[in-house]
């Protein structure tokens, strides 16, 4: 039975407890995640929504070779530690051993005698039988340590050609995601851009208010009506990606910037979708924002996410929840960057950073009124 995309996405959140306290077994259903993206994006041609099968696929990616490069790291941390340990044990290994082999090779009527007698033998026979247990017991720790030193290497070894399909899978799934939103014709429209109007309100802008108080400015023509209403989500939204968050709201950066907005750190190239349902109201390159794409839910109320490398959709587009708009700059990690055990598993990896405004009639105000921003990813 076929795993859809979006389990597999859910399996980052719900692993088992066995995987998260054992690195080998992390790293091996990372693997399978990274198995499933791969048919699910065979599959994703022939899909009725392509987009959402393609969105789904890459999500399911990404989630797969995050939880590679943990659990690699994890196993390459793990690894290191049992070989340190068992060099510090290595003149009780080796006792260990002797002791064991000779009580092995022995033969009992040998064990039976002793100096003292059958009284001698007797509680040497009862110390034997009080100590072998507990050499018994270290010999299986020390046999359990060496066969899971010889796992993880094995792993490790067998991790290039996993990782080598998966990182092409990826790049795969953001070509084809990019191709179907160019093809898809099928979203409703409020208002149809006017090039010329957008290109005059650009120029003439200085600042983010200024440009969001004169999106209405842009459309050829009138701007329909919508009833859209998601007060009932608020607080409770997810972020447009996975990340954590650097600056919140009225902080000041390390160059003594302070913005109305949020900072959030992510990965390379990560995918942004639309949190809710929503009409494009803007999307390109603005002043030194970079590409940004404004979203607007409800009348009233604007969804700003700038520091984008690529756009997608069609400004006036009335998209559904989880619609691709963007991805990140930066470059997706190699073979060699996601098996370094240089990270240290805090973030350091999420170098691009999406910048997030909230506006309400066209006053910014806090996003984490709206966004629920207590689950770091």
């Amino acid at each position: 039975m076929r795993i859809r995309p979006v389990l597999i996405v859910a399996l980052i959140w719900s692993t088992p407890v066995i995987a998260q306290t054992n690195p080998s077994m992390a790293a091996l259903e990372a693997a399978e995640m990274l198995e499933q993206a791969s048919i699910a994006l065979t599959e994703a041609d022939s899909a009725r929504d392509r987009v959402k099968a393609l969105t789904e696929t890459l999500q399911a990616y990404e989630a797969g070779l995050t939880a590679m490069r943990d659990g690699l790291r994890r196993a390459a941390l793990r690894e290191a530690q049992l070989t340190a340990e068992l060099q510090v044990r290595e003149q009780e290994v080796a006792q260990l051993l002797g002791v064991l082999q000779t009580i092995e090779t022995t033969a009992p009527p040998v064990l039976m005698l002793h100096p003292s007698g059958p009284l001698g033998a007797a509680r040497t026979g009862m110390m034997l039988s009080e100590v072998t247990p507990g050499l018994n017991t270290q010999a299986q720790n020390l046999a359990a340590d060496l066969q899971e030193v010889q796992t993880l290497r094995q792993l490790q070894q067998n991790a290039a050609n996993t990782l080598t399909k998966g990182l092409t899978g990826v790049q795969d799934a953001r070509t084809k995601l990019s191709e179907a939103i160019a093809d898809r014709t099928d979203l409703p429209r409020r208002f149809v851009e006017d090039p010329v109007r957008t290109a005059i309100l650009i120029s003439s802008t200085e600042t983010l208010d200024g440009f969001a108080s004169g999106l209405s400015e842009i459309s050829d023509g009138e701007i329909a009506d919508t009833n859209a209403d998601i007060a009932d989500q608020k607080g409770h939204i997810a972020l447009p990606t996975k990340g954590v968050i650097l600056h919140r709201s009225g902080e000041t950066d390390a160059s003594g910037v302070t913005r109305a907005g949020l900072v959030l750190g992510t990965r390379p190239r990560a995918l942004v979708t639309s949190p809710t349902a929503a009409t494009i109201r803007y999307r390109g390159p603005l002043l030194d924002l970079g590409n940004l794409v404004i979203l607007e839910p409800q009348p009233g109320l604007l969804f700003v996410f700038s520091g984008l490398q690529e756009v997608y959709g069609n400004t006036g587009e009335v998209i559904p929840e989880g619609t691709p708009v963007g991805l990140m700059p930066g470059e997706t990690p190699g073979i060699g960057a996601i098996m370094s055990t240089s990270g240290d598993g805090t973030g350091t990896d999420r170098s691009e950073t999406l910048y997030i405004e909230v506006r309400e009639d066209n006053s910014p105000v806090d996003p984490e009124l709206w966004f629920r921003t207590d689950k770091d990813g």
